[in-house]
């Protein structure tokens, strides 16, 4: 069971045109922050076709997968690319792509000290079971450093977070599962 901390949503297709409607050609694109302190990184130097092909700074420095120095793996439990993606860096995973009726990408991070300067859990049980403190999460700030696909040579898509989802979600069980949220308090800040 991997509750989740917070999801934020957008749409918008490879070429970074805005989503039409057209289900061949639309991509819906989330960020998760998985909290469950039991959650292991998928994303390792051996498995990095759960990592996204680079991880940005805040200062916009782009860290390569595979640069096992300086790539924080342990900030990522899973990438899974657009299925309808044509130039997509291997190797990779592609989203499932049942769940939804258009193609998907996902970015599901983990606690990690790289995501403090959003606002993010730093380490492992925060913001879990027994740790009820307040957070104040840059979801845009930390969205908008977050790799997700767009094909070559077009320009940047104009990424709008048209969803923000609290709660938990079911990612990967063998077994029926039950799983309790609270949420006291929710403002959203927009800038």
């Amino acid at each position: 069971m991997q509750p989740k901390d917070s999801l934020v949503g957008s749409c918008w297709k490879n070429n970074g045109e805005p989503c039409d409607g057209d289900v061949l050609t639309d991509v819906t694109r989330y960020s998760e922050m998985i909290i469950n302190p039991d959650v292991p990184a998928w994303c390792s130097p051996t498995a990095l076709v759960n990592c996204p092909p680079y991880h940005i700074t805040p200062n916009n420095t782009k860290i390569l997968r595979n640069d096992t120095a300086n790539f924080p793996y342990g900030a990522y439990h899973y990438y899974c690319a657009p299925g309808n993606a044509q130039h997509l860096k291997q190797p990779v995973s592609l989203c499932d792509p049942y769940s939804n009726p258009q193609a998907q990408e996902i970015v599901q991070l983990l606690p990690h000290p790289i995501w403090g300067e959003y606002g993010y859990p730093t380490e492992k049980g925060q913001g879990w079971i027994g740790d009820p403190r307040t957070w104040v999460l840059d979801t845009g700030g930390l969205a908008s450093r977050l790799y997700f696909y767009q094909d070559p040579n077009t320009p940047p898509a104009e990424r709008r977070w048209t969803s923000i989802d609290m709660g938990t979600e079911i990612f990967v069980s063998d077994k029926d599962e039950e799983a309790e949220w609270i949420l006291s308090d929710l403002d959203v800040i927009l800038l």
